[in-house]
Order: structure tokens, then C-alpha cells, then sequence
């Protein structure tokens, strides 16, 4: 059975609750890392937004069924009573971010909590989470060895402003996925790796010629919603050499989102993409129909599409030839080294994580239950026998050994992947985004596309939040 990572949605907080919150936080007194360490008698609680029988089912089994008692035995064994209690919810992503903010100002929340990676830096700024050296202590942070087992690349997604606030709880990537029956048919190589943006279309150009196959879906509008902005325009950005918020400013109509709605234009302006599609209510789900049915040559997703989308046994839109028909590639930069940081190749990712509540009355017991959350043999756990990418090396190496999908996304997409930004303002950025895709395919130009982003920026963010124009 396939088990799923909570990987929460991106919701915003309603101005009344930023108002309680800001509240609860005036009386937030700091954690003391060393207090209660020695205690033998402990009580801790983890919280996630899961729940037998509901939402993330197998998560919530995960927990009830295999780290409470596992971790209580540990602990036994050392001479320390611990009493884990799991406080599991199974609701919309936008109540559970509310109850945990809540939460993290009374004295009331849970221990352990997981959340989602996009909402560490909101949650990190209002003070509702702490650095783990504040809550724990520089020194036992730094000698947890799990750290040399997550990659730089995916640390990121648990560190806001070159800090640690917690363990990621599991990532994935983003590619290209193509078809090789329709290669093959336009005399496409079935190891493709463009080098650049020019070599996608250059295949999309060739695909052309196939009668009834739309070259290639690159996600755009606001009907694909999150997944315009996460498999569209932010791996695409990077490729430019821009990630979307960098020094202190959203990138708004600059040289790197020029190049990218100018890319957009030629997919869609130049018939390599179904502009119909992407106005559709449930355009992105029919995409995937159109894949499996060998009718769109070329598709950027996450993984997820190999693993739940695809698979022969359990896909949504299933291939039984998935493993023969299907390729992957990674999504290169504009041009040999013009991506982020110099990158020839770039990627998105998304993930939670799991942080200490910085009102624990048991610091060093957390930590110690958030290791464990995180070990090898925990995580493996987890899996069961299904094979999903996670945040650790190790355990990539063992269980992804006899997926070269997913292995491959894990040695080489991993490294080089970025996160979104965790900030408050970042759904409305996205949103910006996915109507200046709309804007494209509705027929404006690339430049009236980019002027039309950056007033929409500069109307929900500030003026002075914004590069460009």
C-alpha cells in the first residue's frame, strides 16, 4: 500500500486570526532547552493532521501503531516513563494550519507538530516556532546524525533565514516526464535530456507532426491553481536564474520572468500546447488521461506522477506499460549554467516537516521523539513495502534501488531542487503568477503578460516588496 507524506496545501491566514495570534505570542515566554531533562516521568504528544480511517490514514496507523509504542519501549529501556499521545486531526489543510497557529500560542499544542514546509517561514516570523538551537540546544542539534543523511538541498525545506526549525518529513521532485512510443514515432532519442529551453521545443516541434498528440502540457492559468506556479513557473524560473523571492523582494517583471512567460508564448502561441486545456476545470486531472493515452508527448510534474498518477496497478490514469513507455528528464536551465546558483539542470519540491513546540515542558525528550520520528529504521517503517521517495540518503539508497524513477529523482533531482518561499504573502504571489500564465494563453504578449504580473504584485504585496518593473 502506498503511503502518502502529509503534504499540506498552501492556505493563508485570515486577518482575525493573525490578530489572536498576535495576541497569544506577547505572552510567549522562551523555552529553556535544558529544562525537565532529567526527568523520568514524561508526557509528550504529537500532532498531525491525520487520523485512522480519514485523511492520511497510514500516517496516523504509523504513528499510533509503530512509533508510540516503539519509542515508549526505547525509553523504557533507559529507565524513562514516556506517555506518547497522538493528537490527530483529519481536516482541510486551511483548519489544520489554523488549529496548530492557535496552538503554538497557548500552552495547550502538542510537542512534536507537523506542518507543511511552505508555512515555516509565516509561522517562523509571527515567533509561533523557534530555532531547534534555541528550543534544544546548538550542541544537540549539531550531533544528530541523521543531519549527514538529508541532503543541503532538502535541509532547506526545514530552515528559514539559515536556521534549523525542525526535520523535513519528506520531499519529491520535479521533471520531466515524455513519452517514448511518440518519441520514437517522431524520431526522438529514448534517452532525452535537453540541455536547454530551445531543445524542448525543438522536440515539441518535432512531436508536432504527430497527428492528434499535443507536443506538450506545461500547466498554466489559474483553473491548474498551485500546480501552474510549483510545475510551471517557478522550475522554469530557476532555469532562468532567479528564484521567486531573493533579497528581501518577489521577483516581479524582470529579464528571468520575461524569459519565462516569453517561453510560455511559444508553447502556446506556437500550437506546441492545448491553450483549451488549460481553462478547464479539471485540466490538469484530463492531462493526465491525455499522457496515459499517448496523446501529449511531453508533461513537467513531480514524481507523484510516476507514483500515483500512471502506476499500472494503482494510477489514476494507469499505463500498463508505464516502466517500458514512459521517460524522464531533467528540466534544464535556459541555457548550460544560466539556471540558480549557476545550474545547468533545476527542479521544485514541496514537503512537510515535523518542528519542536518551542512551549514543550520536555525539550530534549522532543528532540529525542522527533530523531526517532526521523531515523532510517522509523522511516522505513513508514514505507512499508512501497517504494516513495524521502528525505534521507540512506534509506533512498535501500528502498528505491529497484525504482530507477524514483532512484533517479532522488540522486540527481534532490541535490539540485529548490522550496518555495515560506512567507505569508506567497499565495497571493502565486496567484499573480498563474493569471500571468492566463494572461498568455489568452493571447497577450509575454511583455503585456509581465507589466500585468508586476501591477498585480505590486497591488498585493507593496511597492516596496518587489523587483522589476
Amino acid at each position: 500500500m502506498r503511503r502518502k507524506l502529509l503534504l499540506a496545501g498552501t492556505v493563508a491566514m485570515t486577518p482575525a486570526l493573525a490578530l489572536m495570534l498576535s495576541g497569544c505570542l506577547g505572552q510567549q515566554q522562551e523555552s529553556d532547552a535544558g529544562k525537565n531533562a532529567d526527568a523520568k516521568d514524561v508526557t509528550l504528544t504529537i500532532t498531525s493532521n491525520s487520523v485512522q480511517g480519514g485523511k492520511n490514514d497510514l500516517g496516523a496507523k504509523w504513528i499510533e501503531d509503530w512509533v508510540i509504542p516503539e519509542f515508549t519501549k526505547q525509553q523504557k529501556e533507559k529507565g524513562v516513563n514516556v506517555t506518547v499521545e497522538f493528537d490527530g486531526l483529519g481536516v482541510d489543510d486551511a483548519d489544520y494550519k489554523a488549529k496548530i497557529a492557535l496552538d503554538f500560542g497557548t500552552d495547550i499544542g502538542g510537542d512534536v507538530v507537523e506542518i507543511d514546509g511552505i508555512w515555516l517561514g509565516e509561522f517562523a516570523q509571527g515567533g509561533q516556532v523557534r530555532p531547534l538551537d534555541d528550543v534544544v540546544g546548538k550542541d544537540e542539534v549539531d550531533a544528530w546524525d541523521g543531519w549527514s543523511q538529508i541532503p543541503d538541498a532538502v535541509q532547506r525545506l526545514s530552515t528559514f533565514e539559515g536556521k534549523r526549525y525542525g526535520i523535513p518529513q519528506g520531499t519529491d521532485g520535479r521533471v520531466l516526464f515524455f513519452n517514448k512510443k511518440l518519441f520514437a514515432q517522431a524520431g526522438l532519442p529514448a534517452d532525452w535530456q535537453p540541455t536547454s529551453w530551445e531543445e524542448i521545443t525543438a522536440a515539441a516541434l518535432s512531436l508536432k507532426s504527430l497527428p492528434g498528440v499535443t507536443p506538450i502540457q506545461l500547466n498554466a492559468g489559474t483553473a491548474m491553481t498551485e500546480a501552474t506556479t510549483m510545475q510551471g513557473v517557478l522550475p522554469l524560473l530557476a532555469g532562468a536564474g532567479s528564484e521567486i523571492y531573493a533579497d528581501g523582494k518577489w521577483q516581479g517583471d524582470t529579464d528571468g520572468m520575461r524569459s519565462v512567460l516569453d517561453l510560455y508564448q511559444q508553447v502556446y502561441k506556437g500550437g506546441l500546447g492545448d491553450p483549451v486545456l488549460q481553462q478547464e476545470a479539471k485540466g490538469r486531472d484530463r492531462s493526465f488521461e491525455l499522457f496515459a493515452q499517448n496523446k501529449i508527448g511531453i508533461l513537467m510534474e513531480s514524481d507523484y506522477f510516476w507514483r500515483s498518477v500512471v502506476d499500472p496497478v494503482d494510477g489514476v490514469a494507469k499505463m500498463a506499460d508505464r516502466d517500458t513507455a514512459v521517460g524522464w528528464a531533467k528540466i534544464p536551465a535556459m541555457t548550460p549554467g544560466s539556471g540558480v546558483d549557476g545550474q545547468d539542470f533545476v527542479s521544485m519540491s514541496g514537503g512537510g516537516i515535523r518542528v519542536i513546540n518551542p512551549k514543550t515542558e520536555y525539550p530534549q525528550q522532543a528532540w529525542e521523539l522527533m530523531r526517532f520520528m526521523s531515523s532510517a529504521e522509523a522511516t522505513k517503517a513508514y514505507l512499508g513495502d512501497s517504494a516513495q521517495v524521502t528525505a534521507r540518503a540512506d534509506v533512498n539508497e535501500e528502498v528505491l534501488k529497484s525504482d530507477p524513477m524514483l532512484n533517479f529523482i532522488a540522486t540527481e533531482v534532490l541535490p539540485i531542487t529548490r522550496y518555495r518561499p515560506g512567507l505569508a504573502d506567497y499565495p497571493k504571489v502565486s496567484t499573480a503568477l498563474q493569471q500571468a500564465t492566463a494572461d498568455v494563453i489568452a493571447g497577450k504578449s509575454a511583455a503585456e503578460a509581465a507589466a500585468g504580473y508586476q501591477g498585480a504584485l505590486v497591488k498585493a504585496v507593496g511597492e516596496d516588496a518587489v523587483a522589476g518593473g
